[in-house]
C-alpha cells in the first residue's frame, strides 16, 4: 500500500508547510489537500508543490459545481506542469449545506453533474476543441461562440480521483475514475458497501479492479495499552457524531447513509436525530466503540498493524493516515511509526 495524508490548511499555515514538508521526509508517498468550507485547495497546492521535490500532490478534494469543468481543467494543467508530473486531480460532489447553504450552487443531480464534469475536463486536457451537451452543461453556448480548446497542454498524465460514497456515485467511479477516495471505511462490510458497487461501474466501462487505485483514510494513534485506549476512543465519538448527525442535511448525509451500509442502519439514525434536535450529548452517547475502532486506525501497535492487513486485504491500495497528536512533534511522530507499520505489512 502506497501512504499518503491529507491537511486543510484553514489556519496555522506555516505548521502545515513544515508538517508537509517533514512528511515527505519520512517517505510519504502522497499529500492530499481538502477543501470543505475552508481554504481553496489550489493555492495551497502550489506553495507545496515549490516546497517538496518527490511526493506525490492531490486535490482532497476540489467541489464539483463551485468551478468550471473547464476552470478546473485550467487548474488541473497548470499545478501539474509546475509540479513537474506530481499532481492528482480530486473531485467530489460535497453535499447540499456547503454546496448550496455557503456557495449557492443547486445541489441536484450530483451523479450528471460529476459524470459530466469529469467527461468535459478529459476533452480540454487532450487538447481537443472543447464542445459538450449534457443535462448540466452546454459548451460553448447558443448565439455566435465556437469550440474552443485550451492554450496550455498537460506535459504529464493527470489521474482523476473521485470522493464518493452512495451506491450510484460509486458506479461512476468504476466507470470514469482513475482512482476512489473513500472515507467512513469499515473493510469488513466493504464488499457490499462499496465494492458491489463500484465493481458494477468497472464493469460496465469493460474495467477491472487493477483500473482503481483505492484510497482509504482514517485516523491513526497509538496507545501504550488497552488502558490508555479507552479514553481515546471516548475522546473520539463526539466527531463520529457530528459527521452521523451534523455533516450534510438532514434529509442528506452520505456519512449517515455509509454508516447504516454497514451494519449500523439505527444507531446512525438515532444519533442523526438527536443531532439534528440538538441534543449532542445524547448523540454522543449512542456511538460505540465498535463503530470507533471498526472506522479509524486507533489501538496498540499490534491492534493498528493487523487493521493495516485487514485494509490491505480488503482491497485498499493507497491508505490516507491522518496522525493524532498536540503538536506539530507528536502528529509527525505519529506518522513515521505508522509509514513504518504499513511498510512492515506490505513486506
Amino acid at each position: 500500500m502506497r501512504t499518503a495524508t491529507t491537511v486543510e490548511v484553514s489556519g496555522g499555515g506555516r505548521d502545515h508547510l513544515a508538517f508537509v514538508v517533514e512528511a515527505e521526509k519520512l517517505g510519504l508517498d502522497v499529500c492530499w489537500v481538502a477543501e470543505a468550507w475552508g481554504s481553496d485547495a489550489p493555492a495551497a497546492l502550489g506553495y507545496y508543490a515549490a516546497k517538496t521535490d518527490r511526493m506525490l500532490l492531490g486535490s482532497g478534494i476540489m467541489q464539483v459545481g463551485t468551478r468550471t469543468p473547464v476552470a478546473v481543467a485550467q487548474t488541473a494543467i497548470t499545478l501539474a506542469n509546475l509540479s513537474g508530473g506530481r499532481f492528482l486531480l480530486g473531485l467530489g460532489a460535497s453535499g447540499p449545506q456547503v454546496i448550496e447553504g455557503l456557495h449557492g450552487v443547486p445541489f441536484a443531480r450530483p451523479r450528471s453533474r460529476t459524470g459530466e464534469t469529469v467527461q468535459i475536463i478529459r476533452a480540454a486536457l487532450s487538447g481537443e476543441k472543447i464542445s459538450h451537451s449534457g443535462r448540466e452543461f452546454t459548451i460553448p453556448l447558443p448565439g455566435e461562440a465556437v469550440p474552443m480548446r485550451l492554450s496550455a497542454r498537460p506535459e504529464h498524465p493527470i489521474p482523476i480521483y473521485l470522493a464518493t460514497m452512495s451506491p450510484a456515485m460509486l458506479r461512476l467511479t468504476g466507470e470514469l475514475a482513475d482512482g476512489w477516495l473513500g472515507t467512513s471505511f469499515v473493510p469488513e462490510g466493504a464488499a457490499d458497501a462499496y465494492f458491489a458497487h463500484l465493481d458494477e461501474g468497472l464493469r460496465e466501462a469493460g474495467r477491472s479492479r487493477a483500473d482503481l487505485d483505492v484510497c482509504q483514510g482514517a485516523e491513526v494513534a497509538f496507545a501504550r495499552d488497552e488502558d490508555a485506549l479507552r479514553p481515546m476512543v471516548a475522546a473520539r465519538k463526539k466527531d463520529l457524531a457530528f459527521s452521523l448527525g451534523g455533516m450534510g442535511s438532514t434529509s442528506t448525509n452520505f456519512y449517515n447513509r455509509a454508516y447504516g451500509r454497514q451494519g449500523w442502519a439505527e444507531v446512525a439514525a438515532e444519533v442523526r436525530d438527536r443531532w439534528q434536535a440538538g441534543d449532542r450529548e445524547g448523540a454522543t452517547a449512542l456511538v460505540t466503540d465498535d463503530m470507533v475502532l471498526a472506522t479509524t486506525l486507533i489501538g496498540t501497535e499490534p491492534m493498528v498493524r493487523e487493521r493495516l492487513r485487514v485494509w490491505r486485504d480488503a482491497g485498499v491500495d493507497q491508505v490516507r493516515l491522518y496522525p493524532a497528536g498536540d503538536g506539530l512533534d507528536e502528529r509527525l511522530s505519529t506518522l513515521a511509526r505508522a509509514i513504518e507499520l504499513v511498510r512492515e505489512v506490505d513486506a
